[in-house]
């Protein structure tokens, strides 16, 4: 679009006294020039976080209040011992006070935006009009609402910030700011229209044109001079940076608020609205992405980016891939010496025109992805852990730098190896005119983004093209300062005060959905990340035919260093014919998709969280709460005789006259039946009701047991074997024996682990034994269909490790002390003891009994 400024036209003499109250003013005035704003065109979904207040000129005042004093956005000086609690509550006040100088020169924007309104407006009812009643309104739509929105939220804040002590709350008023983003919404929805309508009107009428060209906006109090003119295309695009700059402010405010202060829930739930609000915003608003004219003559502008990882060649490469509005482009980064402007190398680019996703029968015919070997991203996994815990101890020990460095390369080699090898949910683009291409995700979540991204842009009227040398290094050249997404998604990259995630357990109940515009087959799947990458953990039933599911179902799922949480929508399809061989697990329509952020804060309360995740008009709403993993490690000393849950495994056998105990032979017996296909037995949750149903059943020992059983979802069987183990007064393996496991799996001589490791066994009372053995030999059975069930030795024995085998309480207080600690130590060495029973030869009760060992039977 043309600019609206460089046309230059007399002004019609009725124009001038629309200014006539405005006294003049000031150069370069304006903090929020889009040449002063740094990092990526805002409004995209991985915005980034900035630690300052917002760039503002040094002599930007507030408002004035009936002649109150300026407020500098230099540190308060002399303050008084015990004012404010240290250094946080004094950023809390330079923060506020230059968002308030921001926010005043917003309001002065915002009113030079209004001030031509009246008059046009008075002009529309007579002959000769300037523009069309409807033309008025569509150009200042919501204008107004903002206007008082921000009038009333800075006469608020404004006193609060000249009268500072360090007890002033204000979090309301933020809450209460960001609690009217639908007017911002409803503005953002018309601003292609209205800026469209006012450039027609400009063409069309100089009277209008020359109004446009040069709005008078006053500069700030006490300023040099108190005007500056800029272009109604600017301003109308200044609500639109608005929602940005608060989001930006109220992370900052959010680091500089003590926890326990009344402010910080408030700022919280005002962030995460306005975090929500900015994903939500139709990216192609942003003028400042424009790279080059498409064949059209039209704006092309950077809608998506992102790391993904490319099979080429037979090999995994990491690519940075760019969707523009007409074109598909998938570079590398170049390697650059230091102190040189990095660039990107086009690997290829695909017309949106000429992109098509092969059927599934055609998917079916290509290569299939051959998964990474498990036990290898165990090891990453591992040497990721124990490089964490070295770094964390340098720098606890204040360390070397340089030392520090090293290990911060070695793990971010590592976390790199995981990146690329982790993914296996293929996502295959081919181009109608040539080659194909096959990405590798780690989600459904993320496929369904990138397919929905182009299938909406390929609903406009496409050209093919190809494009000459010299455009594809434009367009390559532009990604650089485009990109949104600056750093692959590594740890190494996070900065040290980041979250390092939750370890321990989240409860999460899926209650209902709503917005379903026909009756379908629906369920839903809970994803976590877990070292970078997305895992799906839980999956409702499929509730039947019907606009208004009710599942009202409770999930446990371990986290491990997790941040966010997604839920997926589908619609169950039944039609065998459609089945997409080449995607190992989903073959259903997503109707809806959405992620929360885990925050500690919210979540870590023993009260359940209850929200709503919003997805394409359909709303769900769950109730969430986290368990630590050092609180999940308690075991309660049980007295109880009666029932099996809580019991000692020796008591349960003795009564049932049994070797191992009947709940543990009728689950695994009814998983062997009919669950051992089942893809991600033991991984994916059962639902939390119904193992509760069965616990009380099994206690019972009712005779209705085996009909139950055969009845129940085999994720809810699986599910109380779990708990069965997991409730037991002392793990399976024993509390006398964990650190004797913990020394023996970490041997290095092959003959000597195998002695220890059987003699270990050969220690275990014999219900305990028998028991182990009895399990041991199942989940290798359900291992073998792996090719089905996608559930590898490694799989199993990260499942159920941790809960055959845990340090006692007094073990983990001595052992280790934070959560992520225990995870990165115990539960690996725990997964890695049950691994080694699982690939060992069988393994006969008998056998063992009968050999002896040439060391001490003392452990």
């Amino acid at each position: 679009m043309e600019p609206l400024s460089h046309r230059g036209l007399p002004r019609l003499s009725w124009i001038d006294t629309l200014y006539s109250n405005f006294s003049y003013g000031a150069e370069d005035y304006d903090a929020e020039g889009h040449e002063e704003q740094k990092g990526p065109p805002e409004g995209s979904e991985t915005m980034p976080y900035i630690d300052e207040s917002p760039t503002m000129s040094p002599q930007l005042s507030a408002r004035s209040q009936g002649g109150g004093e300026s407020i500098s956005p230099t540190p308060p000086e002399g303050l008084a011992p015990g004012v404010e609690a240290g250094k946080g509550l004094e950023m809390r006040k330079l923060v506020l006070s230059g968002f308030l100088a921001s926010e005043e020169i917003y309001i002065n924007q915002l009113e030079a935006l209004l001030l031509p309104m009246k008059p046009l407006k008075a002009t529309a009812t007579t002959s000769q009009p300037v523009l069309t009643i409807q033309q008025i309104e569509t150009i200042f739509y919501k204008i107004q609402d903002i206007y008082e929105i921000h009038k009333e939220f800075y006469d608020n804040l404004c006193p609060k910030v000249q009268q500072w002590d360090s007890q002033v709350t204000m979090g309301h008023l933020f809450q209460k700011l960001a609690s009217q983003l639908g007017v911002y919404k409803a503005f953002v929805d018309n601003y292609k229209v209205a800026l469209e309508t006012a450039e027609k009107c400009s063409q069309s009428n100089n009277q209008f044109q020359k109004i446009s060209e040069e709005l008078k906006v006053k500069g700030p109090k006490d300023s040099k001079d108190s005007h500056t003119s800029v272009t109604m295309e600017a301003l109308l695009y200044k609500p639109i940076d608005r929602v940005t700059r608060s989001t930006l402010v109220l992370h900052d405010l959010l680091k500089h608020t003590p926890v326990d202060h009344p402010d910080y829930p408030l700022l919280q739930d005002a962030l995460r609205i306005s975090q929500n609000f900015l994903s939500s915003i139709n990216e192609d608003i942003d003028p400042r992405r424009t790279a080059v004219t498409t064949p059209k003559g039209e704006t092309r502008q950077l809608v998506k980016d992102g790391f993904l990882v490319e099979m080429s060649e037979s090999s995994r490469k990491l690519r940075h891939v760019f969707l523009f509005t007409d074109v598909l482009l998938c570079a590398k980064l170049k390697k650059t010496s230091a102190g040189k402007h990095q660039q990107y190398d086009c690997k290829w680019y695909i017309p949106l025109a000429d992109l098509v996703f092969p059927s599934p029968e055609e998917s079916e015919a290509s290569p299939q992805v051959h998964p990474f070997p498990d036990h290898e991203l165990e090891d990453m996994k591992m040497k990721i852990s124990a490089l964490k815990s070295e770094i964390q101890k340098e720098k606890a020990n204040k360390g070397q730098s340089r030392a520090i460095e090293r290990l911060k390369k070695k793990m971010f080699e590592n976390e790199f190896l995981l990146l690329l090898n982790s993914p296996t949910i293929p996502f295959r683009i081919h181009n109608r005119n040539g080659k194909s291409y096959l990405f590798l995700l780690s989600s459904d979540y993320e496929r369904s983004e990138w397919r929905e991204a182009i299938q909406k842009l390929q609903k406009k009227d496409l050209q093919a093209f190809v494009l000459s040398s010299v455009e594809l290094q434009v367009l390559t050249g532009s990604c650089f300062k485009l990109r949104t997404v600056h750093n692959i998604p590594v740890t190494s990259n996070k900065d040290d005060d980041e979250s390092p995630g939750l370890y321990g357990f989240l409860h999460v109940i899926v209650h209902s959905a709503k917005g379903f515009k026909q009756s379908a087959n629906l369920y839903c799947t809970l994803e976590v990340d877990s070292f970078g990458y997305f895992v799906s953990k839980a999956k409702t039933r499929v509730f039947r035919d019907t606009t208004e599911p009710k599942w009202d179902e409770e999930f446990e799922i371990e986290l491990e260093g997790s941040q966010s949480l997604r839920i997926l929508c589908y619609e169950k399809c039944y039609d065998k014919t459609k089945v997409n061989k080449d995607n190992n697990e989903i073959v259903d329509k997503i109707m809806g998709k959405g992620q929360i952020q885990l925050d500690p804060q919210t979540v870590e309360t023993k009260n359940w969280h209850t929200d709503v995740i919003e997805m394409n008009g359909i709303k769900v709403e769950f109730s969430m709460k986290f368990t630590s993993r050092d609180m999940s490690l308690k075991r309660t000393p049980s007295k109880k005789q009666t029932g099996v849950f809580g019991v000692k495994i020796s008591v349960v056998t003795k009564r049932e006259r049994s070797k191992v105990p009947y709940i543990v032979r009728q689950c695994i017996e009814e998983v062997e039946k009919r669950g051992i296909e089942e893809v991600g037995i033991y991984r994916i949750s059962g639902v939390a009701t119904d193992i509760q149903a069965l616990k009380a059943v099994f206690d019972a020992n009712n005779k209705d047991i085996l009909l139950m059983l055969s009845d129940m979802d085999i994720n809810a069987i699986a599910g109380t074997l779990k708990l069965y183990f997991r409730e037991l007064p002392e793990p399976l393996l024993t509390d006398r024996l964990y650190p004797a496991f913990m020394e023996g799996i970490a041997l290095s001589d092959p003959a000597a682990k195998e002695n220890c490791m059987m003699h270990l066994l050969r220690s275990l009372p014999d219900p305990n034994l028998i028991t182990f053995l009895f399990l041991l030999e199942h989940l290798k059975r359900v291992a073998e269909k792996e090719p089905i069930n996608k559930m590898s030795l490694h799989n199993l024995a990260t499942v159920f490790g941790p809960t055959l085998l845990r340090p006692s309480e007094v073990e983990s207080k001595t052992h280790l002390t934070s959560a992520a600690d225990i995870w990165s130590h115990d539960v690996m060495a725990q997964v890695q003891v049950l691994l080694y029973y699982l690939q060992h030869p069988p393994i006969s009760f008998a056998e063992l009994k009968r050999n002896t060992l040439y060391f001490s039977t003392d452990v």
